[in-house]
């Protein structure tokens, strides 16, 4: 508990363990350290005996404010090893290597670190790190699925430029994902860190589709992707396996998903509809143009060309959501949940508009954002109604993006059972 300025309140401070295996990338840990320390976490370092090769103990004990251990026996008469494990709130562990992942699918327990995992009662984050042909191993592999089945998070390498001259998955995921997926299971305390997406495969598209009309210029929309990626991340400490359809996005995709990039709604619908073929759950959360020029210049429109005024004839896009409904038929899998980005008229308001769409559209939930006035686009908050093809309506007020994807997530779960 730390005690405010006027001394008359408190507030809980997250405690975290930050597990540090002896992997080249042990250096990038510091920047977790930081990370988790400058937004308010009281962070205990429990390196190995392998990590101290490449950071000295005095550099964790200087970031952190604390004394380093990474055996059973400093400070035996604490009994660290069980009570580290039993007070956390999160334990991390970056770089999280072959051996480290081996040893806690084991249980192994020869250091303070395999006895801190063992003894945890509170979510576990393991960040791998390590060459992309140990990443893929089979052994390895095996490894990360009993892991995730356990209901650790393992996220995914980062793919990128690696100890020597090689390139390819196996790289520790930015500091400041890692520090996100943190943060992200702190938001929830207080309720239960549920597993309830486990096993399943979620395919959730994000950001804003763009429609090239030469070389140069495109047709687009002022989608940011927050919410896409809000949905990705928080699906993933749910347990999921999740792939991110990303169009253009001014955030980053979070660690542990899988990537596939497209620019176009033609190259979105090409890559969903290729996605929906092993997917549980569809989320189609990009803002799709509903249309594109109808032909593509060659070179580009040079202003001495073009008359004071031109036409840009338009050609409507397919419409992916309602594509995806037909492809499924009467099947009950996917689930697909649509989003709605909604104004009124003078026809009716945006819950008017909304329920046609839902009928429209045939999808199993469908989010409905107003947008008029600029609002929802790039902004981190939102309030949104979820309709429910079962004639549900959940409200959900004003609240962070990350709880309206958990609200999401649990509309889904309710179609699932």
């Amino acid at each position: 508990m730390d005690a405010d300025p006027s001394g008359t309140r408190s507030r809980v401070v997250p405690r975290v363990v930050l597990g540090v295996a002896g992997g080249i990338a042990a250096y990038k840990a510091a920047e977790v350290l930081r990370g988790l320390t400058e937004s308010g976490c009281d962070v205990t370092v429990v390196p190995t005996a392998a990590a101290l090769n490449f950071v000295g103990a005095a550099t964790w004990a200087a970031l952190s404010g604390k004394p380093v251990a990474t055996d059973v026996w400093t400070s035996a008469e604490r009994v660290p090893h069980v009570r580290l494990g039993q007070e956390a709130d999160v334990i991390v562990v970056a770089p999280a290597t072959a051996d480290l992942l081996a040893r806690a699918t084991h249980g192994m327990a020869d250091d303070l670190l395999t006895n801190v995992l063992l003894t945890a009662r509170c979510p576990v984050v393991l960040a791998p790190a390590m060459h992309t042909e140990m990443w893929q191993h089979p052994a390895t592999q095996r490894n990360v699925d009993v892991l995730r089945e356990r209901g650790v998070i393992v996220l995914e390498p980062a793919y990128g430029r690696l100890t020597g001259s090689d390139t390819g998955p196996g790289r520790l995921p930015d500091p400041s994902v890692i520090v996100a997926a943190v943060q992200d299971i702190l938001r929830r305390k207080g309720r239960p860190l549920v597993s309830d997406l486990a096993g399943l495969h979620v395919v959730v598209s994000a950001g804003g589709t763009r429609e090239p009309w030469d070389p140069v210029r495109f047709l687009g929309n002022i989608s940011s992707g927050i919410q896409g990626v809000e949905l990705a991340r928080t699906a993933i400490t749910r347990g999921a396996q999740v792939t991110l359809v990303a169009a253009h996005m001014d955030v980053d995709p979070p660690a542990g998903v899988r990537v596939v990039p497209v620019g176009s709604a033609q190259e979105l619908r090409s890559a969903m509809q290729a996605e929906s073929v092993s997917a549980d759950v569809i989320v189609m959360a990009a803002a799709v143009a509903d249309f594109r020029p109808a032909e593509v210049g060659g070179t580009k429109v040079k202003r001495s060309d073009a008359a004071d005024e031109m036409d840009l004839p338009l050609t409507q896009n397919p419409d992916i959501l309602l594509g995806l409904v037909e492809a499924r038929g009467a099947a009950t899998k996917p689930v697909i949940v649509g989003f709605a980005a909604e104004t009124g008229d003078s026809s009716g308001d945006v819950l008017h508009h909304a329920r046609q769409k839902l009928e429209r559209k045939g999808c199993d939930l469908l989010v409905v954002n107003d947008v008029s006035s600029g609002k929802v686009f790039g902004r981190p908050d939102n309030e949104v109604v979820i309709l429910g093809r079962d004639g549900s309506e959940t409200v959900v007020p004003l609240s962070d993006k990350a709880d309206i994807a958990d609200a999401v997530w649990d509309a889904v779960v309710r179609v699932l059972r």
